[in-house]
């Protein structure tokens, strides 16, 4: 029960604050300066925002972070977180002053200084000229000048760290170029060389057999030929005698 109602206060919380601000808005001056009864109520619900703000616990914090979000209240949401990164270094909350407001671009800029157990910081609220509501919910602690200048000096470390870490990165891919130069030379000599081509099959000439020595050969023939032409074999006389080739016989 106690933590049900712990969650209804803090969802209420944020709109008691803008409800607030908002009845003022029909009393606000156009003109160049702010009404003062507009600054008045400005003023106190900037200092009531930050009291409260700074007296919640983490886990509270927390959930008032996810309740904004989810009711559309980014900036307010933004501005917690900025609180919540920022509280180890302010510390507990002590006090603050009344605040000042002035005109911004588009509405009303409360600023509101306050000290807390470790440094003073200033509490920023930008609120919208027309619906009231916040823009922009900011924390600017006051660091000192040697905090400054060391926050300078890690900066400008880590910035050179990052740099001469990449070059040497670079600087070592470089140096294994060689490397890849050498493999790839090795992979060339193991590849096992194309092999040639098979020669063309050479026909193999084709040698002519004399066969005018042979003497019964030359006799046969002869006869045959005087016997179809009918002649005497004693006119004919065989200069050359050439074997056919053994396909047409086939054919025949």
């Amino acid at each position: 029960m106690k933590q049900f109602k712990k969650r209804v206060l803090l969802a209420l919380f944020m709109a008691v604050c803008l409800f607030s601000l908002s009845a003022c808005s029909k009393e606000a001056d156009k003109a160049s300066t702010v009404d003062p009864l507009m600054a008045a109520n400005l003023q106190e619900q900037t200092v009531l925002l930050l009291e409260n703000i700074t007296a919640l616990s983490a886990d509270e914090l927390d959930l008032l972070i996810e309740q904004n979000r989810a009711a559309g209240s980014e900036a307010v949401a933004l501005g917690l977180e900025n609180y919540e990164s920022l509280y180890d270094d302010l510390g507990a909350y002590q006090s603050s002053d009344e605040g000042a407001i002035e005109e911004a671009e588009n509405g009303y800029e409360v600023r509101v200084n306050a000290v807390f157990a470790n440094r003073a910081c200033e509490f920023i609220l930008l609120v919208d000229g027309e619906t009231l509501n916040i823009t922009s919910l900011t924390f600017e602690p006051e660091y000192t000048l040697g905090e400054n200048m060391s926050k300078a000096f890690m900066n400008m470390v880590m910035g050179m760290g990052t740099v001469f870490l990449v070059l040497i990165f670079i600087s070592w891919l470089i140096s294994l170029f060689k490397y890849i130069g050498n493999f790839d030379k090795k992979s060339k000599q193991t590849a096992p060389a194309p092999k040639a081509a098979a020669p063309a099959p050479v026909a193999a000439p084709v040698v002519e057999e004399n066969l005018t020595d042979d003497l019964e050969l030359v006799a046969v023939i002869t006869a045959a030929i005087a016997a179809s032409t009918g002649t005497s074999p004693n006119g004919l006389t065989v200069r050359s005698i050439r074997r056919a080739p053994g396909n047409k016989w086939k054919r025949a």
